[in-house]
């Protein structure tokens, strides 16, 4: 049982099938140098947290390895005498063509490469027009996802364990060094973290998951991301009421941008909407000056600077604000949105290329959206509107903790503005919007 984004022993179908029978089950879990090398200090830490937490609960016997995974699953096949590797099956673009590197060295030497289930409630491909083709637009494809629908979650696999006690094994690695404060990662962890959210959140999701100076969303990203829990678990918690159906619908989201990603693999760094290839961007070191700006929460802009704030400081953003820090850095600084995923990529605990890169295209009206270039966020009134009080910028932009809510969301409007005691936007909005509907208005030939 090779396992990759499925770190959880419950609601297991590749686990559950190679578990049949009473199988003797060989735990790997390869330490890929490929996706090392893109993966930033939080996730990376991430994963070797969750690594020690499943290797606790199959009592020590998890096989670790680094290396080619294409060297690595075909050599402990070889060593162990195994007939089959099984996994979760993955759909994103390096795991497709590493899987079936894998698959070719494994059938040289006669074993079964075996793929069970995904960490999608709806495996990518799977929600279809009636026609057979795919959407491209979410709304429909919601409505046909939840149709669709997926099997109840399964229990606990007790599985044989042939493990470390018996083949060599390497460390797990010590965690990199860190800057941000973390989650507790593993199993336990993630089912502790929902069932919190349940009791005291979800029922208000609706009415929360917009306001960041709020505890209103389930923080569950981190664990779906690398499978600690399946989302079939949550969606069997949901209820017909208007907060449950928002939550339903962020899965569907996650599905979605899957699907989507599945499809054209092309759009993790390009347009997915090639007729915006033409939109003028700025990528000159002036431009370079305003990304570093941008990243350190130094623009001026109070809400903006919170969320790259608390980007660095905890490996996670709330969802608004992703979208609003998205759509200042595309749409107020002119700069290329593969830029921001970038960087949200190397901090997010919670990277997930799919929803990362389209949730980017999103904002950058690239993606998806069927009418997107005319949507910039102004981050004063979206500040004002979210996060009213201010006490999400005060938590992350200290030095702006003693203004009043009169002029916390525009400090550059305080007493103390003229004497240079708080910095001033690096831009002006209402001048960079109507310079970002021009550029995009030529692109579109209007």
């Amino acid at each position: 049982m090779w396992f990759r984004r499925d770190l959880r022993l419950s609601d297991h179908p590749a686990l559950a099938y190679a578990a049949r029978d009473n199988n003797e089950v060989v735990p790997l879990f390869v330490i890929d140098p490929a996706l090392v090398r893109y993966s930033g200090q939080p996730r990376l830490a991430f994963m070797y947290r969750s690594l020690r937490a499943l290797n606790e609960s199959m009592g020590g016997q998890l096989v670790v390895r680094h290396g080619d995974p294409q060297v690595v699953v075909a050599a402990l096949a070889a060593e162990t005498h195994s007939t089959e590797v099984i996994v979760s099956r993955d759909y994103a673009p390096y795991g497709r063509e590493r899987d079936a590197g894998v698959a070719a060295a494994l059938a040289a030497q006669q074993v079964g490469f075996v793929g069970k289930g995904s960490q999608y409630a709806v495996a990518p491909g799977g929600v279809l027009k009636p026609d057979g083709t795919p959407y491209a637009v979410f709304t429909p494809f919601r409505r046909t996802w939840n149709h669709h629908g997926w099997s109840m979650p399964g229990d606990v696999v007790a599985a044989n364990w042939s493990g470390a006690d018996q083949w060599p094994c390497a460390p797990i690695p010590n965690d990199p060094e860190l800057h941000c404060t973390l989650p507790p990662a593993g199993e336990g962890a993630a089912h502790s973290r929902w069932d919190e959210f349940v009791a005291s959140g979800l029922d208000s999701y609706d009415q929360s998951r917009d306001l960041p100076a709020v505890a209103g969303t389930s923080m569950m990203s981190a664990y779906l991301r690398w499978g600690q829990v399946h989302p079939r678990q949550l969606l069997a918690d949901l209820r017909d009421s208007a907060a449950h159906e928002i939550f339903r619908s962020e899965l569907a989201w996650r599905d979605f941008y899957a699907d989507v990603l599945f499809r054209s693999p092309q759009s993790a760094r390009q347009n997915l909407q090639q007729k915006m290839d033409t939109i003028r961007l700025d990528t000159d070191d002036a431009a370079r000056e305003r990304f570093e700006l941008w990243a350190a929460g130094c623009t001026g802009y109070p809400l903006v600077d919170a969320g790259m704030r608390q980007l660095l400081a905890t490996g996670w953003m709330h969802n608004r604000v992703r979208m609003i820090v998205a759509s200042f850095l595309v749409k107020d600084l002119h700069l290329p949105w593969q830029w921001g995923a970038r960087h949200f990529m190397r901090h997010l605990v919670d990277g997930d290329l799919a929803s990362n890169q389209h949730g980017w295209q999103w904002s950058a009206g690239t993606g998806t959206d069927a009418a997107p270039y005319f949507r910039v966020f102004n981050p004063t009134a979206q500040s004002k509107r979210f996060d009213p009080d201010g006490h999400y910028i005060r938590r992350w932009v200290p030095e702006l903790a003693s203004l009043a809510t009169s002029h916390v969301h525009e400090p550059w409007t305080s007493p103390g503005a003229a004497a240079g005691h708080v910095r001033q936007p690096m831009i002006d909005h209402a001048v960079e919007r109507v310079e970002t509907l021009s550029r995009y208005q030529v692109a579109m030939g209007r």
